[in-house]
């Protein structure tokens, strides 16, 4: 079971455009069509705050920004508190280093940032474990479970992951640790060079648990990506009819 969100709140926007005029394109778009635009390392590495600031200044959707920290403890605690002054809502940290750097999330608990762990990537296959170091026998699904019971305890507010944990990691974490799911692909939606390994449709990734989405290239690329979030926002709301 998901978290209590209207349909549209689900929905994350990936803002993965390389320049802030094709991004505030998209944000004066889609302003009222999604809950939460996402900034990734991308755009803030070449526009800075300054693109939160105008996603702030111009709609009253979240801001989640995904920059998948990953540094010596000290160095995340202190992007942490510089990212909560910028008014983002959600922010990412690898989780690959354990519990000292998901620790650092407490520093952030009371300022309304929203610390969540990246469990495994969703580009990457299950195959590529052993090139990883990890031992043939260990299943992807039982590692990305670790790692988010290990977030969970460290005090991150949720766990990013594929949709085929999405069941695993609400039933050993609870409902109130928000699961978020990229790899988002409507059935409807086409999309060429496809680096997503471990897909999911919107309607099945919140039928499974999933208390928010994030969808990039089939809003980005359509013909009308207005009506294509508004298409995604249909089928979340269908789950709850």
């Amino acid at each position: 079971m998901s978290i209590s969100l209207d349909s549209k709140d689900r929905l994350i926007f990936a803002l993965d455009v390389p320049d802030k005029n094709e991004a505030q394109r998209l944000v004066k778009l889609l302003q009222n069509s999604v809950g939460c635009f996402k900034v990734g390392l991308e755009l803030f590495v070449k526009e800075g705050p300054d693109i939160l600031r105008f996603i702030k200044d111009y709609s009253t959707a979240d801001i989640f920004l995904d920059l998948k920290l990953h540094d010596i403890p000290t160095t995340v605690r202190r992007a942490l508190r510089s990212a909560a002054k910028l008014g983002a809502r959600y922010i990412t940290i690898h989780s690959t280093e354990g519990e000292a750097i998901l620790e650092t999330s407490k520093e952030v608990k009371d300022s309304g940032l929203e610390v969540l762990a990246v469990t495994f990537l969703t580009s990457m296959h299950k195959s590529q474990l052993q090139n990883l170091g990890f031992e043939k026998s260990i299943k992807l699904s039982d590692l990305v479970l670790d790692r988010a019971w290990q977030a969970k305890q460290s005090g991150c507010a949720g766990v990013i992951c594929s949709g085929e944990e999405i069941t695993l990691v609400k039933q050993k974490c609870g409902n109130d640790f928000k699961v978020v799911v990229p790899g988002i692909r409507p059935e409807w939606s086409q999309i060429s060079l496809d680096d997503q390994n471990r897909i999911i449709t919107p309607r099945k990734a919140i039928e499974a648990g999933a208390d928010l989405i994030v969808v990039g290239r089939p809003i980005r690329d359509a013909k009308n990506p207005d009506e294509a979030a508004q298409k995604i926002i249909s089928e979340i709301g269908d789950r709850f009819k």
